[in-house]
């Protein structure tokens, strides 16, 4: 004989997933960043920042986004991102030409994508490359086309500047973000097109 179980206490059961959610780590902590350039959602893992992304109204799409890719435990915790804060303060007053922050690329997908951001952090402050040399740096000098849609899907831009990447002949190219804010973003850097 099977012995029956009790009812189901729904409160005690809320109570206890509440007490679990203020003190079970999330696996993803965001917040909400405020810079020249607009504000951006930008969201850790254990590994390192996974996202700095412009938020542009659409916070409950790139939660999704997050949730989908990363994992559904997220929890917005801006005192966790206050590194990335201070950093990124620094960088707009031109205090800081070099991010000292873990990057996470669990986002993205492919190999080549993986090396086409790794090269692209490694552009020097003030300094612009084009997408075929990048190209030639993640592996593939005739995949051009590739990195550009690599650097337009950069989930953790201005800390891996793929504004800094410029078409051939110096033309400025495309940014995820809007032309505006890679012309503002290079402007900071003393870059004038």
């Amino acid at each position: 004989m099977i012995p029956k179980r009790p009812p189901l206490d729904r409160d005690a059961a809320s109570a206890a997933a509440a007490r679990f959610a203020t003190i079970a780590e999330p696996d993803v902590a965001y917040a909400l960043v405020d810079t020249p350039v607009g504000k951006v959602v930008a969201a850790q893992t254990k590994r390192g920042l996974a996202t700095l992304s412009y938020e542009d109204g659409h916070l409950d799409r790139l939660l999704e986004w997050l949730s989908a890719g990363l994992s559904p435990r997220i929890l917005e915790a801006p005192a966790r991102l206050d590194e990335v804060r201070r950093e990124l303060d620094e960088y707009f007053e031109g205090k800081r030409h070099e991010f000292d922050l873990k990057v996470d690329l669990s986002l993205i997908k492919t190999p080549f994508a993986k090396r086409l951001l790794q090269a692209t952090a490694r552009i020097p402050f003030g300094e612009t490359r084009t997408y075929r040399d990048m190209a030639t740096a993640a592996g593939n000098p005739l995949a051009v086309r590739a990195a550009g849609n690599a650097l337009g899907h950069n989930p953790i831009p201005i800390v891996v500047p793929c504004h800094r990447v410029l078409r051939t002949g110096g033309a400025i190219g495309g940014y995820t973000g809007g032309l505006d804010r890679k012309i503002r973003l290079l402007a900071t850097e003393g870059i004038e097109l």
